[in-house]
């Protein structure tokens, strides 16, 4: 049985500083599952909200977006896990699914034995901002409505197609690049500190090209690469002012842009007669317009961990637990973190 109280680290007002406390520890309903949170995740999206106050507006909150763990406890209609059981999980912006804290009602999804938590803990966000940005059919949802790799139809189906993903060494940088292989497109074209070379080309990408190269230097170097063909699909997946502007001018007529932060180009290039479709992608498996694919994505994913054509990120772990979050989220607000997740274990303030 869980304990009655859990530590939390708690951001008590919109654009405040976050507190750890004691709250009570969540009992599941009949179809919830009760995970003792192993290892948690730090995203730049909580120290966006944090600082810029997006997405909440109930307060007191508890963030936190990528955990994995161990059912404590299940609800009595609740199938097909037991106690015990590793999950991985994605969190969300309500204190009863937030990842920074001990104990957590999520959306779940059983790890692969090859995965460790850690390990585990750096994919639901990243992969799912990937899938939904990419493949995501309905017709409300924010997507480049792609066909999905995770049928033989989609296999390969934009075979000689290039691709541009901006930001290849984030962690939706890396989704993007091993699900742009599992489609077929090439060349896979990223850009990122070229110290992050190695890495990236494991993971599928056939040419990396440095990020600090001034917009110019870029757009030949893609002329280069691409000989011409037009560049009809560009992920921004770092999303700040100039990375969008960038990406948006990589991108040919009639192309899809898509991007994981709210729109905010530079000098404003877009032109009507462009006809450059530009989506803000929000990764979330909670909302109704993503459930479909989330469900889908979710019946795939442990196969394709378990073949390795889905890997996860390297990992650091910042001790200290829950009160070490605050420092890494400034570690990553100040860039100071590349091509590896910041993982911080929560049980240590048990």
């Amino acid at each position: 049985m869980a304990p009655r109280m859990q530590k939390a680290l708690v951001l008590p007002t919109k654009m405040g500083l976050f507190s750890l406390q004691d709250v009570p520890v969540y009992r599941p309903g009949p179809t919830d599952v009760l995970v003792k949170i192993e290892s948690a995740a730090l995203n730049p999206v909580e120290w966006k909200i944090q600082t810029m106050g997006i997405y909440i507006e109930n307060y007191p909150a508890i963030l936190g977006t990528d955990a994995a763990g161990v059912v404590e406890e299940t609800g009595e209609n609740v199938k097909t896990l037991v106690k015990g059981d590793r999950i991985l999980f994605q969190g969300f912006f309500e204190p009863a699914f937030g990842t920074f804290q001990q104990y957590s009602l999520p959306e779940r999804l059983q790890i692969s034995p090859k995965l460790s938590f850690d390990q585990a803990a750096t994919l639901p966000v990243a992969i799912s901002t990937a899938v939904l940005g990419m493949y995501n059919q309905r017709p409300e949802s924010t997507s480049a409505y792609l066909i999905h790799p995770w049928n033989e139809a989609g296999h390969n189906a934009y075979a000689g197609k290039p691709i541009l993903i901006v930001g290849g060494s984030s962690s939706v940088g890396q989704c993007v690049i091993q699900m742009a292989k599992l489609s077929g497109f090439s060349p896979i074209i990223t850009t990122a500190s070229l110290r992050n070379t190695p890495l990236l080309s494991s993971l599928g990408a056939s040419h990396v090209l440095d990020r600090n190269l001034s917009p110019a230097a870029l757009m030949s170097k893609l002329g280069d690469i691409t000989g011409g063909t037009a560049i009809s699909f560009v992920y921004d997946a770092i999303s700040l002012p100039d990375t969008q502007l960038l990406a948006y001018t990589a991108l040919s007529p009639g192309g899809t842009l898509v991007l994981t932060f709210p729109k905010e180009l530079l000098a404003e290039p877009e032109k009507a007669s462009d006809r450059k479709t530009i989506v803000e992608v929000f990764g979330s498996l909670y909302i109704p317009p993503n459930r479909d694919i989330a469900v889908a994505m979710c019946q795939k994913l442990g196969g394709w961990l378990e073949s390795g054509v889905l890997k996860p990120n390297r990992v650091e772990v910042v001790p200290g637990g829950l009160a070490a979050i605050p420092a890494g989220l400034e570690r990553l607000k100040s860039n100071g973190v590349s091509a590896t997740k910041l993982i911080v274990h929560p049980q240590e303030f048990a």
